[in-house]
């Protein structure tokens, strides 16, 4: 049973991968066999450090996903430099902090194109390679707590990962028979760029670290295992599932 969790020969694209969750997911996948592609728009050299240290193979791809002429052909060009895909993680993520009553539009805009837009359409381009093929693939969303939650001075975060859940379980529905396991994983509080903010607020950590029964904040390794069992042949019967890895935060 333990190979059914190995992903040797197979070739990974996780974006967001240059820090937090996204080189978490990329590090975990290279050490359960997994070659990676890591795309994000700042350097990936501690990533691939990592992983070489590992003893994984890492390549590089710099792209800005909220921009989209550096979205669109990224699974052509990553197909093209690298060979073919097996995995994708869409983890690349931003999010915006204002009161609702003072929200942006331009605030709105650049999360949605990103958390969600850049989501589903990265989705259809490595759906579309994999079934060309003739080949089976994997696909894992990062949604949020706040796919269930409603957060607050998160307007556009909390649309967002809302939509996430939306379109894994849509696109699940789509395209389980044709080979594809689409699913999500949903992580709590997570030490992370994003959370830099909340960490730093005694009061809001305080309040945060009163309500995970695990008493901690995860760390990106603690994401890492469940992309690795979702991306392995030991999940290929789970569909369009969300996963919260949040040590216990839904369940208080």
């Amino acid at each position: 049973m333990a190979g059914s969790f190995r992903l040797d020969g197979k070739r990974a694209l996780v974006t967001g991968a240059n820090t937090g969750i996204g080189q978490g997911i990329a590090l975990a996948l290279a050490e359960a066999g997994a070659e990676v592609v890591a795309v994000g728009r700042s350097s990936m050299a501690e990533t691939e450090a990592l992983i070489a240290k590992a003893g994984g193979i890492c390549h590089a791809l710099k792209a800005d996903l909220g921009v989209p002429k550096e979205r669109q052909g990224l699974i052509d060009s990553a197909v093209a430099r690298f060979g073919p895909l097996d995995i994708l993680v869409n983890n690349a993520g931003i999010i915006r902090r204002t009161d609702a009553l003072e929200f942006s539009e331009k605030d709105w805009d650049e999360v949605m194109d990103l958390n969600l837009k850049a989501v589903f359409f990265l989705a259809q381009s490595f759906a579309k390679h994999v079934l060309a093929r003739g080949a089976t693939g994997k696909i894992i969303n990062i949604a949020s707590l706040l796919s269930f939650q409603g957060g607050i001075r998160v307007a556009s975060y909390t649309a967002s990962k809302g939509g996430v859940a939306g379109i894994t379980r849509l696109l699940a529905c789509e395209w389980a028979a044709k080979g594809l396991n689409v699913n999500a994983i949903a992580p709590g509080y997570v030490v992370s760029n994003n959370t830099e903010a909340l960490r730093a607020d005694p009061d809001r950590n305080a309040a945060i670290l009163a309500r995970i029964p695990a008493g901690r904040w995860a760390n990106p390794a603690d994401i890492g295992g469940s992309a690795v069992f979702l991306a392995s042949s030991a999940a290929d019967y789970i569909h369009g599932t969300i996963l919260p890895v949040d040590g216990g935060w839904l369940a208080r």
